[in-house]
């Protein structure tokens, strides 16, 4: 009898050992009695539209932050030594002084941008172009007699070598070697601006991103003397589409990724540049009127005669084509030649 009590007892305790033990997962198979894995989800990255280029590559909340204007160095020694252009969204080139170019480099994610320069002094022009976009102007130094009281009128960095800026050696003088890390940058911006973007209206009409904009004028190369000494050229490259940049006949290269600098649109604004009436501290800085003008847009190796408006210094450029339509743009980065009317006379091939 006890035999058999013991016997249940095992049974009965078997039994609830089973019962409340979990059964395993099992993996689902196939008729063919394949082992068939659950698919993984394909995440797929999401990303915002650059108002700058019009092109859907910024990480999403970056539209919503006000852009970051430098004041690029371009005097022809130090060109060879610049970095960072090619990743710039808009550069703005315009005659600051005897002959010489300097450029006004636009980014939407400057924190993006390893490293830019070298850096040089504000221009008055180059604040009006930044008022334009809204944007945070970085700069190391200005025109004291001209562009300084126009500082007051922006948010604008002093860049040098206590924040963003780094001098690097590159056999140059000193005045050619100030150089700023883009994440850098950006950090010392939010620290001590307001960043957020109250319009993150796009800089021009972009059309749609798969949109081949084409004129009847065809133009593989464009020239723009902007003085004796120096010419600004564009030539086509029918395989990536853009114009890549050179100098009196050079290629320009990043000094430091040696990749050339390609940009999808060029445009050349024709105004009136001359020397400032009160010009007494000897370097004959000059004036660009911004108000309005005539041009030229380039895009995918053809042409069209344009009219440009800009007026006053918070205001953005308005571009119209020769009808007097809305100009549409081929989405992607932007050189902008802003020439002297009365003297520069744009070379097309």
């Amino acid at each position: 009898m006890s035999k058999r009590i013991l016997v249940l007892l095992m049974c009965l305790c078997l039994c609830l050992v089973v019962g409340c033990s979990k059964e395993p997962e099992r993996l689902s198979v196939d008729v063919g009695d394949d082992i068939s894995v659950p698919e993984t989800p394909i995440v797929k990255e999401e990303f915002s539209v650059n108002p700058l280029t019009g092109v859907k590559d910024l990480e999403i909340g970056k539209e919503k932050d006000r852009p970051v204007a430098v004041t690029i160095n371009n005097i022809s020694v130090a060109q060879p030594v610049q970095t960072g252009l090619g990743k710039a969204d808009i550069v703005y080139e315009t005659e600051v002084e005897g002959g010489i170019t300097r450029l006004l480099a636009l980014f939407q994610d400057v924190s993006k941008v390893k490293k830019l320069g070298t850096i040089r002094s504000a221009r008055y022009v180059f604040i009006d172009l930044a008022m334009g976009h809204n944007a945070v102007y970085a700069h190391h130094g200005q025109d004291s007699y001209h562009a300084g009281p126009h500082l007051n009128d922006l948010d604008h960095f002093v860049i040098d070598e206590n924040n963003a800026g780094v001098r690097i050696s590159n056999n140059l003088s000193r005045e050619h070697t100030l150089y700023a890390y883009g994440k850098d940058l950006w950090e010392c911006i939010e620290n001590k601006f307001d960043t957020e973007n109250n319009s993150q209206k796009p800089w021009v009409n972009f059309a749609a991103e798969e949109a081949n904009i084409t004129f009847d004028n065809k133009a593989t190369s464009v020239k723009v003397p902007f003085s004796q000494s120096y010419t600004s050229s564009f030539k086509y490259n029918e395989e990536s589409g853009k114009y890549i940049r050179y100098f009196n006949g050079t290629e320009r290269k990043d000094y430091n990724t040696g990749e050339n600098e390609q940009f999808t649109n060029v445009f050349v604004l024709l105004t009136d540049i001359y020397t400032y009436p009160n010009c007494n501290d000897g370097y004959k800085h000059k004036k660009v009127d911004l108000k309005s003008g005539n041009g030229y847009y380039f895009a995918n190796g053809t042409y069209t005669m344009i009219s440009w408006s800009k007026g006053n210094s918070s205001s953005g450029f308005v571009f119209k084509s020769v009808d007097g339509t809305q100009l549409s743009v081929q989405p992607g980065n932007s050189w902008v030649c802003i020439a002297n009317q009365q003297t520069v006379f744009p070379v097309i091939e």
